[in-house]
């Protein structure tokens, strides 16, 4: 015999899941519909199970939040678009990379130090074909401290002179830097006192003197004057701008043939390569004593660091590093002076044109010399240009030929 209950099939007390204690509630339907009877209303007779509201598994009704699959899960999504997906951050990136870019050129602009008016230069020559620019290292020790002056060699001298200056040329036929010797010995156009007002003639000095005399505007128009050529941009850099702007770079990597050691400049530098910090390299640019040409070393020396610290500079690991451009275009803005009309893209493209030079796409050259000793009346020992060799390279230069003088 089975023991299983007899109600399984027959007892319909359980159909409606009260079990043997509560009878069928009042007014319920005696019996389940048969296959295809219509059940209330019209409508099939919900017995319980085809909403889920006993066992929680419903077929197809409706619970609150859209249709389900049989199984009782959520439908499952589409495959992602991915390819919207990289579009949208693709877009999202360049929109930060430009937003980021325009600050940083207004930025950098905005800390430019435009204090040369180069409309102020008199009887201007006309222009010629390629940019000019006039590059001058001064002896300023704005912003530097009694204490840095004494640990940088440079004195305390009152007010500034131009320790070097530098043609740098660029045109279609590649670009040329051409070092001019401060004590060259040239002819300073007449011109106003912009102090006292007063009217000066004509003289022959040396060169640095018309910085002395005139500031950057007249040591412009000396330049013009005594080339030919109608300079474009200027640009000025002090000892503690130098200082902080290789400092900013983590140093400038130099290869010596020599050592190098000067107690004028403080310069204490072993022969082989090596990496020359702030201070280093400032004495190392001033130095000129342990030169056999004395000054035309020196410019040797100049060019060839310039041309180091440009290509540092504009490489990739200082363009695509923030921690390092920001510290350098701060540094190297604050105290750099450059002429009314110079917009950061020009200074940018005088860089580029130095790195140039040092990568083998320019010529680095000292104006030819005639006689390095000459003895003047009052201005001591100078250098003479050659008038032949040195006006046919002014004639190259401003036609934007490619340079042959040497």
């Amino acid at each position: 015999m089975s023991e299983w209950p007899e109600v399984r099939n027959n007892d319909r007390r359980y159909q409606y899941g009260g079990g043997g204690a509560h009878p069928r509630p009042q007014g319920a339907p005696g019996g389940p519909p048969r296959p295809g009877q219509p059940g209330p209303a019209g409508g099939h007779r919900d017995d319980g199970y085809n909403t889920g509201q006993v066992y929680g598994r419903g077929n197809g009704g409706d619970s609150g939040s859209g249709s389900s699959t049989p199984s009782g899960r959520a439908p499952r999504g589409g495959r992602p678009n991915w390819r919207k997906r990289i579009t949208i951050g693709l877009l999202a990136f360049l929109a930060v990379v430009l937003v980021v870019s325009v600050s940083t050129y207004f930025w950098a602009d905005s800390k430019l130090r435009r204090e040369v008016d180069l409309g102020k230069v008199e009887e201007r020559p006309s222009g010629g074909d390629g940019t000019n620019y006039l590059i001058v290292g001064s002896d300023s020790r704005e912003g530097l401290s009694d204490e840095d002056k004494k640990d940088l060699h440079t004195g305390s001298a009152d007010g500034k002179r131009t320790d070097s200056m530098m043609i740098l040329h660029t045109g279609d036929n590649g670009t040329t830097m051409l070092s001019l010797p401060r004590d060259s010995y040239v002819t300073i156009p007449a011109f106003t006192g912009q102090k006292t007002g007063k009217r000066f003639a004509a003289s022959t000095h040396k060169l640095n003197q018309a910085y002395s005399d005139g500031g950057p505007e007249l040591l412009v128009r000396t330049v013009e004057f005594n080339t030919g050529l109608r300079i474009d941009h200027y640009a000025e850099i002090g000892f503690g701008g130098f200082r902080n702007l290789v400092d900013s770079l983590g140093g400038v990597d130099m290869c010596l043939d020599k050592a190098v050691k000067d107690r004028d400049s403080g310069a204490d530098l072993k022969a082989g390569c090596q990496t020359l910090d702030g201070k280093q390299s400032l004495a190392f640019v001033r130095q000129r004593h342990q030169e056999a040409d004395q000054d035309l070393g020196r410019m040797r020396n100049q060019q060839k660091f310039l041309n180091t610290l440009a290509k540092q500079a504009a490489s990739p690991s200082t363009v695509l590093n923030p921690f390092t451009l920001y510290p350098v275009i701060g540094s190297g803005l604050d105290t750099l002076i450059v002429d009314d009309d110079m917009e950061l893209w020009d200074l940018a493209s005088m860089f580029w044109a130095m790195k140039d030079v040092t990568g083998g796409d320019g010529k680095q050259m000292t104006v030819p010399i005639g006689n390095a000793n000459l003895s003047t009346r009052g201005d001591g020992v100078a250098v003479k240009w050659d008038p032949v060799k040195s006006k046919q390279l002014f004639e190259q230069l401003k036609k934007d030929e490619k340079v042959t003088v040497s």
